[in-house]
């Protein structure tokens, strides 16, 4: 049964509302996948905050226009699913990376981070990127470093003073 035209449009909204706040996108060729393993990805995508949804490619082209994600128009091409990173630029790709590497079926197609068209091989860097509280923790401890080491160094003052009157105390009551 083919799609009314509203009820295109209404996808074709709806994606590009999810595109124009997503971090980065991926497209995966998912030929060969059954209804359960599809279901078992989406519930992975839905758990780690990315937005999953099998689009026909010309509804796909006309939503991500005029977004970053624009420079994805040209490879969207075949069964492909769309996964849309919404809380950290990796999420889609951590997704998408693992359960390609569980599931063969699932072959990565198009990579997008920043406005940048990336390579499929890529994904792994991208997968692999720090989710936000990673890159805070990252930062406060980078951060912290110069403190803890200046609150050393003021500390070792007074405590080589003492060593060393202690010393001074030992050699007189030895000598």
């Amino acid at each position: 049964m083919s799609l009314t035209l509203d009820a295109k449009k209404a996808i074709v909204d709806e994606v590009a509302q999810v595109a124009a706040v997503a971090h980065s996108a991926v497209a995966a060729e998912y030929s060969g996948l059954t209804v359960e393993e599809m279901t078992k990805l989406r519930v992975e995508a839905r758990n780690g905050g990315v937005y999953l949804r099998v689009v026909k490619n010309s509804l796909a082209r006309r939503a991500i226009d005029g977004t970053e994600f624009e420079c994805m128009k040209e490879e969207l091409t075949g069964p492909l699913i769309l996964a849309f990173s919404k809380e950290d630029p990796g999420g889609a790709a951590r997704v998408i990376d693992s359960y390609a590497k569980a599931n063969k079926k699932l072959v990565v197609k198009v990579v997008s981070l920043g406005g940048k068209l990336l390579s499929p091989s890529d994904i792994k860097a991208v997968a692999s990127l720090p989710t936000k509280d990673q890159a805070i923790s990252q930062l406060m401890s980078v951060m912290k470093a110069p403190v803890e080491k200046l609150a050393r160094t003021m500390n070792e003052v007074p405590g080589k003073l003492v060593r060393t009157v202690a010393a001074i105390k030992d050699q007189k009551e030895a000598g």
